[in-house]
């Protein structure tokens, strides 16, 4: 690892610690939720009314900013003004569109809860109704988060945009906790007028606060915001244009996603009349994804945020070379990190799902392990493939991924529905999972096959070797603690700790025996960090 490889690491380091702290809180934040609205309709009414917003703002622009904006922006920059006009109409331009969407949004909200909750009548209904006209307002401040952020990230201010979430979690924390020292018991039928509105209109002010932080971080980097509709003329229609082919590979992405929920559910719901008494179906499914995800959300997702820009000035400036070593670096360095969840994951998911769900049965506990070590291996191409997909990104290529996205979900379909048909109803979501890891295996092909079309040529045999290294020292750290597994003492989570700590500790040791020089980096720096 060379000193580029050090920077990623420092850069990341503090969106990293951002993002673990915003997850605590997050936990938190469902915790209280639970604690006020319960795990029934009433709860499910609240999350799918707060959920609408998101879903709809991922749809329509989130994918766009960070893959579209980036570069576009890093480009303003060089302008006479410092890319200040540029910005200026971009979140102009995008905040009057997300505020007619919003409006628009609020206007058919029945319509949308119709789609996502067509079961709800009644009360229920009526409920979910008036908790969404509260919190579709978030669709703009999503918007405003999203546009501020990847401005500042172009800045490479990076800690802001992944320490703001904190700032939302902590806003419903206190209206969680206050609604439960003055509020006796709610439910469905008891839930006043008011207590909708007070915890609608609170969980938007989280939203709100999330976005509007980010101000003084733009105005301190120099830009000088003002609104403007000279919109025309300016460069933004190409943005525009790319931002199109977004909506289309996100889109592609959402009918994968649910093709895969009603396989799920159509699995758990043959699970159920086959007599299997643990939970099988999209719940353990999604809940290992999450556990699955948040080494990637806290490693990888980091590292490219801090890239992200620096490629998009390598690439202007044409210094393939450079953008080369970039990415080969950026996914070394991953690998470093992600191929040990990816290991722990595989060998103690049932172990890691009874310490966080501790509040199931062992059994529905287990099958959420077994889904997660279906999904483990699969963690390795799903960090790779978003690297690649960002250094496609930087080149403004986003019709070659919607065609590959394509072909990914198509193959994951076909298969998940075979699976459906062939397999037992009780392993259907486990093969699920498998399927997934195939799934990002043939992306990250697609991945490797289109950044060489820019004449981008990165060493694969390299970064194969490197990969089976990493595994092969880890298989020795971990494989020894699998097989004596029984022999651990101490209940579920010191089990866990003795594990995370010895697997670790042996690997990092192996790593600096063997000279990889990843992992003898990576240790400089914890020790660095520790001093």
């Amino acid at each position: 690892m060379n000193n580029d490889d050090a920077r990623l690491i420092r850069s990341s380091s503090v969106m990293g610690l951002g993002t673990i702290i915003s997850r605590i809180t997050g936990l938190v934040r469902n915790l209280l939720l639970v604690a006020v609205l319960g795990t029934g309709i009433l709860g499910d009414a609240y999350n799918v009314a707060n959920t609408t917003p998101n879903i709809l703002y991922n749809l329509l622009i989130g994918g766009a900013l960070s893959a579209v904006f980036v570069p576009q922006i890093v480009k303003s920059f060089r302008d006479a003004d410092g890319g200040s006009a540029y910005v200026s109409r971009l979140v102009s331009l995008l905040a009057s569109a997300l505020l007619i969407i919003t409006v628009l949004a609020m206007v058919i909200a029945p319509l949308f809860i119709s789609i996502y909750a067509p079961t709800f009548t009644g009360r229920s209904r009526d409920v979910t109704i008036a908790f969404a006209l509260y919190c579709l307002p978030q669709i703009l401040f999503y918007g405003l988060f999203g546009v501020l952020g990847q401005v500042a990230n172009a800045k490479e201010r990076f800690g802001p945009m992944m320490w703001a979430p904190i700032a939302n979690n902590l806003v419903v924390i206190a209206l969680f906790t206050y609604f439960l020292s003055v509020t006796d018991e709610i439910s469905l039928q008891t839930i006043t007028d008011s207590q909708i509105r007070l915890l609608g209109i609170g969980t938007t002010l989280g939203i709100a606060l999330q976005a509007l932080i980010l101000l003084p971080t733009i105005k301190s980097s120099g830009l000088r915001l003002r609104f403007r509709v000279d919109w025309r003329g300016v460069g933004l229609d190409k943005a525009l244009k790319l931002a199109s082919w977004m909506f289309v590979f996100v889109l592609i992405s959402q009918l994968g996603f649910l093709a895969t929920v009603n396989i799920a559910t159509r699995a758990a719901v043959a699970a159920d009349t086959a007599g299997v008494a643990y939970g099988v179906g999209y719940t353990p499914y999604s809940n290992a994804y999450l556990i699955l995800i948040l080494p990637h959300s806290i490693i990888t997702v980091s590292v490219m945020t801090a890239l992200l820009p620096k490629l998009a000035n390598l690439v202007i400036d044409k210094k393939l070379n450079e953008v080369t070593n970039e990415l080969t670096n950026a996914i070394k360095v991953v690998g470093v990190f992600i191929v040990p969840a990816a290991m722990i994951f595989l060998t103690f998911g049932p172990l890691i799902a009874r310490n966080l769900y501790f509040g199931i049965s062992a059994d529905d506990a287990d099958y959420v392990g077994y889904t997660l070590a279906g999904f483990a291996i699969g963690l390795i191409p799903v960090s790779i493939n978003l690297i690649l997909l960002r250094g496609l990104n930087a080149f403004e290529n986003l019709k070659s991924q919607v065609f590959g996205n394509l072909i990914m979900n198509l193959i994951s379909i076909v298969l998940s529905v075979l699976a459906a048909i062939y397999v037992e109803p009780k392993w259907v979501v486990v093969a699920m999972a498998i399927i997934f890891t195939v799934h990002y295996f043939i992306g990250t092909g697609i991945s490797f096959y289109l950044i060489s079309k820019h004449k981008v040529n990165l060493p694969i045999p390299a970064i194969v070797l490197h990969y089976l290294r990493l595994l092969a020292v880890f298989a020795f750290s971990i494989i020894p603690l699998f097989i004596l597994r029984d022999s651990i003492p101490g209940n579920n989570l010191v089990q866990l700790i003795v594990v995370l700590f010895v697997s670790c500790f042996i690997y990092l040791l192996l790593g600096f025996l063997f000279k990889i020089k990843e992992i003898k980096s990576a240790i400089r720096i914890l020790v660095k960090a520790i001093r």
